[in-house]
């Protein structure tokens, strides 16, 4: 039987979640990603380390993907494995999740701003690509969004 990430998103959300947190004490943004093989076992789970690594491509999900690409026994395609993510993600995020072909995408809180994965744009339905991930959105997105109102809340100074 094959591993069916719908049926158990909220459990998987809350294994990015718990991802998340660690994120703010290296300054980042609390983002988690966690990637399940086609059976449903973790193969890798990252939080955002763009501060920590001075790397502006050291999103979640990208650190993610690669670790768990360095685990599946495919190289780098990610074939049937899922990536679930605690915010929408980014184009280049979303761009990276379609190179590796993920066949799903579970995401937490969506992003107006940048989201690619519906909001603002949506890379990973683009028909022209030749590969398009199942897409899952607003899983626990609550709880996603408020870990993030949490951190930024603390970034401003109050008066």
């Amino acid at each position: 039987m094959t591993f069916d990430p719908r049926t158990g998103s909220a459990e998987l959300m809350r294994a990015a979640l718990r991802v998340a947190v660690h994120a703010p004490d290296r300054g980042d943004v609390p983002v988690g990603a966690v990637v399940f093989d086609p059976d449903g076992a973790e193969l890798a789970s990252a939080c955002n380390a763009r501060e920590a690594l001075a790397d502006p491509t050291a999103h979640a999900e990208v650190l993610a993907l690669r670790a768990a690409a360095r685990q599946h026994a495919d190289g780098w395609r990610l074939d049937g494995c899922t990536l679930v993510v605690t915010i929408e993600p980014c184009t280049m995020c979303a761009g990276a999740a379609v190179l590796a072909r993920v066949a799903h995408i579970v995401f937490g809180a969506w992003e107006p701003r940048t989201g690619a994965v519906g909001s603002l744009w949506d890379v990973v339905r683009d028909r022209r690509l030749n590969h398009r991930p199942e897409v899952l959105g607003g899983v626990l997105a609550g709880e996603c969004a408020e870990l993030l109102d949490r951190f930024f809340a603390a970034q401003r100074p109050t008066s």
